[in-house]
């Protein structure tokens, strides 16, 4: 019998990577779908979560008794709740009503005290993350908390390694091109270096909302994709990594998330509907025999009361 891990903690990573078998192009690659849903709280943002966290215990940044602060769109701060919960941390959120009130419950659950922002109808634009930003930045300097700062955190790379080993063992060093929505832009970096290093060429392909696709060198704007497009080109963003950039509309996006639902029995959130749309188009440029890998960021129970909404009546 495997042994048990001594918390929750130690269920994060080693999740399954998965074919799609309906949603494929004519002639394409097929594409691998790393169910990142399996992770304890249902999200990718676990992995990154505890390592912020651990790297700041190790080297004294954050100390037995402490409190951390960050602001985000809810998956991180759920992450990071489940952590702090675990290893007796305080945790002071900033975060908005413009994400799935899902998040805002899970994190007030696991123990967060919640700062919440109002948005501009409800949307994601640039100046709500950057008023998140100034306002956690103003709390860990009036509390003296550790600000994990997800931005600008570089810790969070070491995580996407370990993502890099999983995709690379389970596809037994056949992975020709991989696809990630940008959000702080880490998860992509993280794992396409990673990848990258192994020497096998890979396409690198990176997801935006349409509506603000300022990495493709267009305007920022609002849109209703959670956890991604900040609306500026975000402090973790190498453009010299990428191959390409892909913008998918939230519609776009919401369209696939449904279909992954209802024709895979993959139930996602929509960064996970802009992935696979991306997908799809790579994987018609690199034809059939090859390999493209991609992630189900989080579990669309996440959103349910979003997507309810969206169904026709």
């Amino acid at each position: 019998m495997p042994i048990a891990p001594a918390d929750i903690l130690g269920r994060i990573g080693g999740t399954t990577l998965m074919p799609l078998r309906r949603i494929v192009p004519p002639n394409g690659a097929r594409i691998l779908v790393k169910l990142e849903s399996e992770n304890p709280t249902g999200s990718m943002k676990d992995r990154m979560a505890l390592a912020m966290i651990e790297t700041a215990e190790a080297d004294g940044r954050l100390r037995p008794g402490g409190e951390v602060v960050e602001y985000t769109g809810g998956s991180t701060g759920v992450s990071l709740a489940q952590v702090c919960a675990v290893k007796g941390y305080r945790l002071k959120i900033v975060t908005s009503d413009a994400f799935a009130r899902e998040k805002l419950a899970h994190m007030n659950l696991l123990g967060a005290e919640l700062t919440v922002i109002r948005s501009e109808s409800g949307r994601m634009t640039e100046k709500l993350t950057r008023d998140m930003i100034e306002a956690a930045g103003l709390i860990a300097a009036k509390t003296g908390a550790f600000w994990t700062d997800q931005m600008r955190n570089t810790d969070q790379l070491a995580a996407y390694d370990r993502l890099a080993d999983e995709i690379w063992e389970q596809t037994a060093g056949s992975v020709d091109g991989f696809v990630q929505s940008v959000g702080t832009a880490a998860s992509l970096r993280g794992t396409g270096e990673a990848l990258r290093r192994r020497g096998r060429p890979l396409a690198l392909v990176a997801v935006e909302p349409a509506e603000s696709a300022v990495l493709s060198g267009g305007p920022s704007g609002a849109h209703k994709i959670d956890g991604v497009g900040a609306g500026y080109v975000v402090p973790l963003w190498r453009a010299d990594l990428v191959d390409a950039i892909e913008p998918v509309s939230t519609a776009d996006a919401t369209e696939m998330a449904l279909r992954l639902a209802r024709e895979e029995g993959l139930f996602a959130g929509t960064s996970t509907g802009g992935n696979v749309v991306a997908a799809l188009r790579l994987a018609e440029r690199l034809g059939a025999g090859a390999t493209v890998v991609t992630l189900m960021c989080d579990t669309g129970m996440k959103y349910l009361n979003s997507f309810a909404a969206a169904l026709p009546r």
